[in-house]
């Protein structure tokens, strides 16, 4: 399953890069998984770097990124947040998150709770 590498530009080319590293986790560097591995790895370290330059993403972005990788829609967020009306206000950056919230969407998406009472940018 050799993909050839490409820049991360996405969330989704993110995820995917993810998977990636996953799969070749552990291999010899004296290989070309090894090698592959070390590449993906740095571009993943970039992307990261330039998206989230503090280090950490915003509460938002956070729970976007959690959504994409276990393939959730904003539906699935109503239990976790409110109404539908309530998880687009927060998602569209309108409302901020209250401590109910942060303790639900920490334990059901596995978000820190020093990400979810961070700032959330404009």
């Amino acid at each position: 399953m050799t993909h050839d590498i490409k820049p991360i530009r996405s969330d989704g080319d993110h995820t995917s890069a993810m998977r990636e590293i996953k799969r070749l986790w552990g291999a010899d560097p004296a290989t070309a998984d090894g090698e592959r591995l070390d590449v993906l790895i740095t571009l993943v370290d970039a992307y990261e770097t330039q998206r989230y330059p503090n280090g950490t993403p915003d509460p938002v972005d956070a729970i976007t990124f959690r959504m994409e990788q276990q393939g959730l829609t904003r539906d699935d967020l109503v239990p976790l947040i409110g109404s539908k009306a309530r998880v687009a206000e927060v998602l569209d950056r309108k409302r901020g998150l209250t401590l109910a919230m942060i303790r639900r969407l920490r334990e059901k998406l596995g978000i820190s709770a020093d990400v979810l009472v961070g700032p959330v940018r404009e």
